[in-house]
């Protein structure tokens, strides 16, 4: 490799202003834009937080926001694709048809590396969103906006901006602690430019810094309250589904666990008045950006990364999950076809009733067990979960000419994963919890899969922590939690509950539990020496 200033630092740097200019690794960037021009006016400000949210959008510059080394498809570098590999293809979840360089190969198998595309690409991805927002938190306190004249309502905006982008922030953490564990660490207090490299983070550490930022951030009053930000904008309805989703967790992260915590957060996002969609058909459909509106009369989207056809352009995003899914056709997807690279191993499937209509599996080209693997796009049923068409069956409305890109928002949080959260710690002994309580938000989910029969619905004894597995998986279907739940139960790498392909054998094996967090990328690694790689690579 050669000789390079700190990987990680260089790309963080390299978001203080945007800029199309070619950047070598081994310098720091030079700009013709500064932050004083960028941020001198309000407008200046709010066109700099659009890029924190463009940054989960769109895939971007391959110079600036991932190493060209990590990753020769730029198409397939954009945070949700990376995400949803790395949380859905490593499980039960989903399977991977194609074998060439580019491609997530060895996810599934979980016979990753180091060296393994993307991952890194997850990895920095986050980083870079983490960049952008600590520029902005460090162009937005009450001292900057005071020096450049900005008062009243432009300021008021402005800091409801910049808790916005401090709680994006501790969302990207997140996502790196869930996913790697112990990692670098720079937050807006870091100077660009100084010579000095990330110190590393332990897990509990970032555990507890997330935690300290998202209730900090709820204490204030700069975040709007629930339910009151536009849609692809968080707000405090945001910060406790996240802060439910940690505590859920905490025990994997810190040792400790915070079921209690759990529960008090998703009674607040209950309580803030999210409604579940009636029609769970319509939920990832090219129109469902009505179910985040605020005038909605069942608003069941908490937060959503946007996507547009048109203006949004991106491989990575919900338009991968409209072409992925194998023999899926145009005319069902609302897209020029499928690509036929993603089906469902057996034992997932399983988990659905016949009666149950979450999976929306198409079974017309695909045989149910995957007896192959890589090569034949045939081996697993696939689903038509994601469609491009609205209600009315009409093509979304922003698709391009050419049925490539889509329009389907993607929920980060939603009201069912809530309630699911809530009837789990309950379970696992949080105080606060009511076992009747945590029944009834489990039957109103089941009554809505089974077209509002409630042939599907449970009585006290049939609710039980396996239970609320197998439910999650069903509500949530590719829809990014399913690695992380099964690290929480204690099954993603060992022998206890097996699908096929896992460990590269057809019929499942245990593998090696340094799987349950992947690596840090070897190209950080060898470039700064205060990093350390998680255990067993």
């Amino acid at each position: 490799m050669k000789n390079r200033h700190h990987v990680l630092v260089l790309f963080l740097a390299a978001v203080i202003v945007s800029t199309g200019c070619e950047k070598k690794l081994d310098l720091l960037p030079t700009n013709d834009i500064t932050a004083e021009t960028v941020f001198s006016t309000a407008a200046g400000y709010k066109q700099a937080a659009a890029k924190f949210y463009a940054s989960m959008v769109v895939e971007g510059n391959p110079t600036r926001d991932i190493p060209p080394e990590i990753v020769s498809d730029m198409g397939n570098t954009g945070f949700l694709r990376m995400y949803w590999y790395l949380q859905c293809l490593s499980t039960d979840e989903a399977g991977w048809t194609y074998f060439n360089n580019t491609d997530p190969v060895g996810i599934h198998q979980m016979t990753w590396s180091a060296n393994t595309q993307v991952i890194a690409g997850l990895y920095y991805r986050c980083y870079y969103t983490i960049g952008v927002c600590n520029n902005f938190i460090q162009q937005s306190t009450d001292a900057k906006l005071s020096e450049r004249g900005i008062t009243g309502a432009d300021a008021t905006e402005i800091k409801a901006l910049r808790a916005e982008a401090q709680f994006l922030r501790a969302y990207n953490y997140w996502v790196l602690l869930d996913n790697f564990g112990n990692v670098p660490f720079i937050d807006d207090s870091y100077v660009f430019g100084s010579g000095v490299l990330p110190k590393q983070i332990k897990a509990a550490e970032l555990f507890k810094y997330v935690e300290d930022q998202l209730k900090a951030i709820d204490a204030g009053t700069d975040m709007k309250a629930a339910r009151t930000n536009e849609n692809g904008r968080a707000d405090k309805g945001a910060v406790w589904a996240l802060l439910a989703r940690l505590y859920l967790n905490a025990k994997v992260y810190s040792g400790a666990d915070r079921y209690t915590d759990a529960i008090t957060y998703a009674n607040k996002v209950i309580a803030a008045g999210y409604k579940l969609h009636p029609k769970y058909k319509e939920l990832m459909l090219a129109d469902n950006d009505l179910i985040a509106e605020k005038s909605a009369p069942a608003q069941e989207f908490i937060w959503t990364i946007r996507y547009d056809g048109t203006n949004t352009q991106t491989w990575s995003g919900t338009t991968f999950l409209v072409h992925g899914p194998s023999g899926v056709t145009g005319d069902s997807s609302g897209s020029n076809g499928t690509w036929n690279c993603m089906r469902i191993t057996e034992q997932f499937v399983d988990k659905f009733a016949s009666s149950d209509i979450r999976g929306q599996f198409w079974t017309s080209t695909q045989s149910k067990t995957m007896d192959v693997l890589l090569g034949d796009g045939t081996k697993g049923y696939s689903s038509s979960k994601f469609r491009n068409k609205t209600r009315t069956g009409a093509i979304g409305p922003h698709t391009n000419a050419s049925k490539d890109f889509v329009d389907i928002d993607f929920p980060i949080f939603r009201l069912a994963e809530i309630y699911l959260i809530y009837a789990e710690a309950t379970l696992r002994g949080g105080s606060g919890g009511n076992s009747t309580t945590a029944l009834g938000y489990v039957n109103e989910l089941r009554t809505r899969a089974y077209n509002g029969s409630t042939s599907g619905n449970l009585i006290p004894a049939d609710l039980t922590l396996n239970f609320v597995l197998d439910e999650r998986g069903r509500e949530l279907f590719w829809e990014g939690h399913r690695r992380t739940d099964l690290i929480r139960y204690g099954l993603f790498t060992t022998g206890t509950y097996l699908w096929a392909w896992k460990g590269d054998v057809r019929n499942g094996t245990a593998v090696d539990s340094k799987y349950n967090l992947y690596p840090i990328p070897a190209i950080d690694l060898s470039a700064n020496p205060n990093l350390v790689q998680n255990p067993g690579y």
